[in-house]
């Protein structure tokens, strides 16, 4: 997949806003694991063949990454796109399934996520959101960075609860920024105007070539709830799926998008 950058303009996100839904999921993640039984740590995942407690670890290593890059040397200059990002991840994912089974191994999953609450507390509110840090997929602003880090933590809480049956709550912010960035990204994988994809609240856009709407009912039209886009999104599930489950309204002769996902794997 190509770079976004030049192909969607890419959406503003409020800095203060980002962090505090980091901090807020984060949080919510935190005190969910804490309360989980060995037994329940066991459970398979639908990540491969993750439990719960790599999950967990998982999610601990993915925000922790925010504390530990910023301790190292700035990067010079930019080198990853907020909307490269999510096409920029799947070269890694042996790197990350590696990394993650270690930490898991010899951590307790609830103390390293209280850790990394810590450390992002104490650094976080010092660091300017221009700030460029080192990351597995190049080097990236903060602000941008942290974005991404709310699609992680939404995500895999969404994954935690399928695995717990747990009740995780998500904060708004963190669950309409992840909406709007997959969405956005959806834009740019299938760039065009003759579709258009509603989310509400958060997010609506346009997308797949053909005939530009332009005024009144758009023809063709798909339109489903936040968490049930983030899934089709990340492979979680899919569009036949989606549509036998009544998950997904698509109307219109080009709505169908399936060929499309999932936008980030």
């Amino acid at each position: 997949m190509p770079p976004a950058r030049g192909k969607s303009r890419t959406r503003s996100y409020d800095p203060a806003k980002t962090r505090a839904a980091v901090t807020a999921q984060l949080g919510q993640v935190g005190a969910a694991v804490a309360g989980l039984s060995p037994e329940q740590l066991a459970l398979p995942t639908r990540l491969g063949d993750w439990t719960v407690r790599e999950l967990a670890a998982h999610v601990a290593m993915a925000v922790g990454s925010v504390a530990r890059n910023l301790r190292q040397p700035a990067p010079s200059q930019p080198e990853t796109a907020l909307l490269d990002w999510p096409f920029a991840t799947v070269r890694f994912a042996s790197g990350i399934d590696d990394d993650t089974r270690a930490l898991a191994a010899v951590n307790d999953p609830a103390e390293l996520l209280a850790r990394t609450a810590e450390e992002l507390a104490e650094i976080l509110p010092s660091v300017p959101d221009d700030r460029l840090l080192p990351t597995r997929v190049g080097a990236m602003r903060l602000g941008d960075y942290l974005v991404t880090r709310c699609v992680e933590l939404v995500v895999h809480t969404d994954d935690l609860v399928a695995a717990t049956g747990v009740e995780i709550p998500y904060d708004r912010q963190a669950l309409a920024t992840a909406t709007r960035l997959l969405a956005d990204v959806l834009a740019v994988k299938a760039p065009g105007g003759s579709v258009e994809v509603r989310v509400p609240p958060f997010a609506v856009v346009q997308c797949v070539e053909g005939p530009k709407h332009t005024r009144g009912t758009p023809p063709n039209v798909v339109e489903t709830d936040p968490l049930t886009w983030l899934r089709l999104a990340t492979g979680r599930m899919g569009w036949a799926d989606a549509l036998d489950a009544a998950a997904v309204s698509a109307s219109g002769e080009r709505a169908d998008i399936g060929g499309y996902l999932p936008v980030m794997s």
